[in-house]
């Protein structure tokens, strides 16, 4: 079994998410669960900080998708911070560069939550 944990703190406003282990098909529930009480909690500014996350694969990449229409329809978005190089790469892989927007410090990312639009 992968090692997998998620801490999640409030701070700013924004939901923070943090990432720990290897994101997988045999994980990846825990992540829709974490997401799923954030919204549930109308809590639609969420911020992932993936500093210690050092494996994702396609199925962890889906549970970003599966939630970012509704986050997003609630005025709120999904960012990513400190993502490692290889993680990265999957990220990009994938497009998800053009669907989200990554950032190296979560501070930068809790700024952008605050300057955004509202429609």
């Amino acid at each position: 079994m992968t090692d997998f944990k998620i801490n999640h703190r409030e701070g700013d406003g924004v939901s923070v998410i943090e990432l720990k282990g290897y994101l997988d098909a045999h994980t990846a529930p825990q992540l829709e669960n974490a997401f799923q009480t954030l919204l549930n909690s109308e809590k639609y500014n969420i911020l992932v900080n993936c500093r210690d996350l050092s494996y994702i694969s396609s199925a962890g990449l889906g549970v970003f998708m599966a939630y970012i229409e509704d986050v997003r329809k609630n005025h709120g978005d999904i960012k990513l911070t400190n993502l490692s190089a290889r993680v990265y790469n999957v990220f990009d892989l994938l497009g998800f560069p053009l669907l989200y927007e990554i950032f190296k410090e979560e501070r930068e990312a809790i700024g952008r939550f605050k300057v955004r639009p509202r429609s």
